[in-house]
């Protein structure tokens, strides 16, 4: 069985012309007898629809295409008059051909419909009523049409940005990957070919699951927990790794490789001091629809981050959380002399 799909435009479309029809076969079944009423209804109607539809079908369309909207107004001006010269016109004709001196003629019928000119001034209001309501739904379409178009091309445009920003992501990432594999080969290969474990899981994940726009929660945590394992690995007993993990519902969805800037960006940056041994300490937790991610690492005045800036990781994730958490997170990043902080907050979706 077919689903029957009603048009919002067409249907505002339909009641307008069937309430105007109505309004021209009242007035001339009331001033006329019934033949010679709908005779000029039937003219009326006919010069209503082809002037609107020459206007709002036609030069409309045109003149917002173009922004050349002068010409329109040109237009529009003299399609009215002869839309009005047409139901002055029809009404005087039919008055003269059919009902003067007939059994249906009178006095007050005599001065409506006998003079033309009295008859053009008064059906002024209606032919510019007529055509200015035609237009205005016609316009109300084509601006819908625009906005619609222009949603769309924004939505495409953030698809291909985020595309470019998680772009960014995935090779600095797997390059490091790498380069502590090289360096793990040449020292320990039994603990080089658990890196590579962890290291073809994080490539699965990056390959086939990071393309959509969304990913499970608990997918992407796992992908962190194989990250911060590869960091203990190549770590060792030189930095203090701890982490806590407390997720409810693993099956709400957040966007792929969010975190892992905040995660990379601690580890790259985390003290190296002789004297002092380093930390890093993650807390992910889910309240309710919320996602809290903390993550802090030690700081050192003797180790200064080039142009005390967070890097091309964080100015990222900034941005993506800007394009498709607007509202629904809260960023705190905190740098002092011996820590470097963040605290990320969002709104977790249910749904893709």
């Amino acid at each position: 069985m077919k689903t029957i799909i009603f048009n919002k435009n067409r249907i505002i479309t339909v009641v307008f012309w069937a309430i105007l029809a109505i309004a021209f076969w009242s007035q001339m079944a009331h001033d006329f007898p019934i033949l010679p009423a709908a005779y000029v209804t039937i003219i009326l109607f006919s010069g209503a629809i082809a002037s609107a539809h020459i206007l709002s079908n036609h030069l409309l369309p045109k003149a917002i295409a173009s922004g050349n909207m002068k010409i329109f107004v040109v237009q529009c001006v003299v399609i009215t008059l002869v839309l009005n010269i047409i139901l002055a016109g029809s009404s005087v004709s039919i008055y003269w051909l059919l009902i003067h001196g007939t059994l249906g003629d009178s006095a007050t019928i005599s001065i409506h419909y006998s003079n033309f000119w009295p008859t053009f001034v008064s059906a002024i209001p209606s032919a510019v009523l007529i055509n200015s309501t035609a237009c205005g739904l016609r316009f109300y379409q084509e601006h819908e049409k625009i906005e619609k178009n222009h949603a769309l091309l924004k939505q495409e445009h953030l698809v291909a940005q985020l595309r470019i920003l998680q772009d960014q992501i995935n090779p600095h990432l797997m390059f490091n990957v790498l380069n502590h594999i090289h360096i793990l080969m040449q020292k320990n290969v039994e603990l080089a070919s658990v890196l590579l474990v962890k290291f073809s899981d994080i490539l699965r994940y990056q390959l086939y699951e990071c393309n959509q726009e969304s990913v499970l929660l608990e997918r992407e945590v796992q992908y962190l927990k194989d990250l911060v394992a590869v960091e203990r690995i190549r770590w060792g007993d030189e930095l203090k790794v701890d982490c806590i993990w407390n997720i409810k519902d693993g099956k709400r969805y957040i966007l792929p490789l969010l975190l892992v800037p905040f995660v990379e960006n601690a580890f790259k940056h985390v003290s190296r001091l002789p004297y002092e041994k380093g930390y890093v300490t993650l807390i992910l937790k889910q309240q309710d629809d919320e996602l809290i991610f903390t993550i802090e690492n030690s700081n050192s005045v003797q180790q200064p981050r080039k142009n005390n800036s967070h890097g091309l990781g964080l100015d990222n994730v900034k941005k993506r959380l800007e394009l498709l958490y607007p509202n629904q997170h809260q960023l705190n990043i905190e740098k002092t002399t011996h820590l470097f902080s963040v605290a990320l907050t969002i709104q977790l979706h249910q749904t893709k």
